[in-house]
């Protein structure tokens, strides 16, 4: 599987003041069209997020990076009112599962927290959030869904 990642925004600004970082590398892209960086099986045709490199439905190590689409529909959701160990994020914050087009379910933070807000079925964009600032002042990001307008 290739290992090539789009890079993200710089840890500093040109000034030198603290920038932004992912929550983890080689989840998502950023920038004017976000996208989850998933994989697909060359031999099965089954997607992956997050991207392995090996398809867990055929075991074939012919996995190739791919981008997922920015939008899919809400299949679950939630709101987590307690913050889970090591968490260092705001709550109350919403959390579910969106179907994308490829088939498959992505576990996510949802831009509203409000349970009663939200229907099954309902159209979701991705969205790139801030998280937290980490110890050295950077705004860790990360992808959440939010309502499609």
């Amino acid at each position: 599987m290739s290992r090539e990642r789009t890079v993200s925004a710089p840890a500093t600004t040109p000034d030198g003041a603290p920038g932004t970082v992912p929550v983890a590398p080689g989840l998502f892209t950023e920038g004017e069209a976000p996208h989850l960086v998933g994989a697909r099986c060359a031999v099965c045709g089954s997607h992956l997020f997050p991207a392995k490199p090996q398809c867990p439905y055929c075991s074939s190590d012919d996995v190739r990076e791919t981008a997922l689409s920015s939008r899919g529909v809400l299949w679950a959701w939630t709101a987590v009112t307690a913050p889970p160990p090591g968490y260092r994020g705001d709550v109350p914050y919403g959390f579910g599962v969106v179907e994308l087009p490829e088939g498959i379910r992505v576990l996510a933070r949802l831009t509203v927290a409000d349970p009663a807000a939200l229907e099954a079925g309902q159209p979701m964009d991705l969205r790139i959030v801030p998280l937290h600032t980490d110890d050295e002042g950077r705004t860790v990001t990360t992808f959440a869904f939010a309502p499609a307008p």
